[in-house]
């Protein structure tokens, strides 16, 4: 379903909210989602599982390829300079891949990149308006925005179908984003969700990696026979909740699961993992470069603990970070120094450890950047940048400020996927879209759940209709990248 581009930006919004609300309050009221083939005995035969462990990397706001893993012709910033000649702000540099250059400003990534699996033809549907949290819906739960249910997202398909690798840990932690007190905090919550699957597969969300070890340890002051008596009581208050009427039977019992869950957790020794200020000095500062590096550390520990998915952001807020709508080359150098040596460090410290192999770690963004093209050629998507200029005048300027879909930078470490590997290409002049094997967000998703042992056809009922984990089951893994 796609937005009314010649509407306004906020009622496009407001249309999307409504809609995205509607669905949430839906998912309350839907009873237990069942195997498909525990209704028609026919098995989907899954994939033998190349990992049991998945990291998404996610780098919200929209990363722009040409300053990372797809640099393009290079040229300094420079007054009057013609903003349609702007390729890429940083030069490119060497990698550890032979024949594979990225961006100057990764020279750890650049290391490690013989260890990687690099799509450069990752390509996004044009949704009509360009909506940061319609894509990033799209992409974790692999549906197009709104729909009538509430698509779960990929970490709490794994955590449904494969279970957790370890009872104690929860399957599905999130890293690194604000769910309150931030804007679009509300579609970023739709999707940060289990949807119809319920409560007990949804994530623990972990805004600030440096206070995690607090969500896992009881309220200060408070022994352990008070803690007790108020989970006794919270429990009580789920089953008044002004909810509770339109909520299924299923659903409470769901949320009372994570309960127990959360509970269970507070009292096991795994519960260290989340702690980080127990990491050796020499290695903390390693990955200490800010949020989101201390988040690359937690989620080292807590894949070590026993995790099944986690997901680590650069977090999503409009106008910040990877949403770069003016200074482009400015933001990108510091979020470059941000990025580089904790996801280096990462790969190195699985590798170290042995869990490489079996841990699936991904560094995407909803879509990629250009300075010139919104959306992709021949989209109709309206021009969101902020200068709207045709020579560059200011450092402001300088940088890739709209949103491109044509043509995206993956990168996966590990997993089973090929070391050292390159698949796609995109043009070297613009328009920059994927020129050779294009990946869509559907074959994606297939190719991350074939490397977690799940089938791309797995199906579940939901009120009387199927659900698949990728788009009506049609999705194909990319076989190629697998060794």
């Amino acid at each position: 379903m796609q937005s009314d581009s010649s509407l306004p930006e906020s009622l496009v919004r407001r249309d999307f909210l409504k809609k995205l609300a509607a669905a949430g309050t839906a998912a309350w009221m839907t009873g237990e989602p069942r195997a498909i083939w525990a209704k028609t005995g026919e098995v989907v035969k899954q994939p033998p599982a190349k990992a049991d462990a998945c990291i998404l990397l996610w780098m919200a706001g929209g990363m722009a390829a040409p300053e990372t893993f797809d640099p393009k012709r290079y040229l300094p910033f420079e007054k009057g300079l013609e903003v349609k000649r702007m390729l890429s702000t940083f030069p490119a540099i060497d990698s550890s891949l032979d024949g594979v250059k990225i961006s100057a400003g990764l020279p750890e990534i650049a290391k490690v990149m013989d260890r990687a699996s690099l799509i450069r033809s990752a390509v996004q549907p044009d949704l009509g308006s360009i909506l940061h949290s319609r894509h990033q819906y799209h992409w974790h739960t692999g549906y197009v925005p709104p729909q009538t249910v509430a698509c779960p997202h990929i970490g709490s398909w794994m955590a449904k179908v494969l279970g957790p690798r370890n009872p104690v840990m929860p399957a599905f932690i999130n890293v690194g984003q604000r769910l309150e007190g931030i804007g679009e905090s509300e579609e970023l919550k739709a999707f940060t969700t289990a949807g119809f699957f319920g409560s007990e597969f949804g994530p623990m969300n972990l805004p600030f990696p440096e206070e995690a070890a607090q969500s896992v340890k009881p309220p200060k002051g408070m022994d352990a026979q008070r803690f007790a008596n108020r989970d006794k009581l919270f429990r009580k208050l789920v089953d008044k909740s002004p909810n509770r009427e339109v909520m299924s039977d299923y659903q409470q019992q769901s949320m009372l699961r994570s309960l127990d869950n959360a509970y269970r957790l507070l009292s096991a020794k795994e519960r260290e993992a989340f702690d980080i200020t127990l990491e050796p000095k020499e290695s903390y500062a390693k990955y200490d470069t800010g949020r989101f590096g201390r988040g690359c550390l937690l989620a080292r520990r807590l894949v070590e603990a026993g995790a099944r998915f986690v997901e680590v952001t650069t977090e999503y807020v409009p106008f910040l970070y990877w949403d770069t709508h003016k200074s482009g080359h400015d933001t990108l150098a510091g979020l470059h120094k941000e990025i580089d040596r904790p996801i280096a460090q990462l790969v190195q410290d699985l590798e170290a450890k042995a869990l490489l192999d079996r841990t699936l770690i991904i560094i995407a963004s909803e879509f990629s950047r250009d300075a010139l093209i919104e959306g992709k050629p021949g989209s109709t998507a309206s021009d969101q940048a902020t200068f709207k200029v045709d020579k560059i005048e200011e450092a402001q300027h300088y940088g890739l400020h709209r949103h491109f879909t044509g043509g995206t930078s993956v990168v996966m470490f590990g997993g089973g996927t090929k070391k050292g590997f390159l698949y796609g290409e995109t043009a070297d002049e613009r328009p920059l879209i994927a020129t050779k094997n294009p990946v869509s967000v559907m074959d994606l998703h297939a190719t991350i759940m074939t490397a977690m042992g799940i089938s791309p056809k797995t199906e579940f009922e939901i009120e009387g209709r199927p659900f698949y984990v990728t788009e009506d089951g049609k999705g194909k893994a990319v076989m190629d990248l697998f060794a």
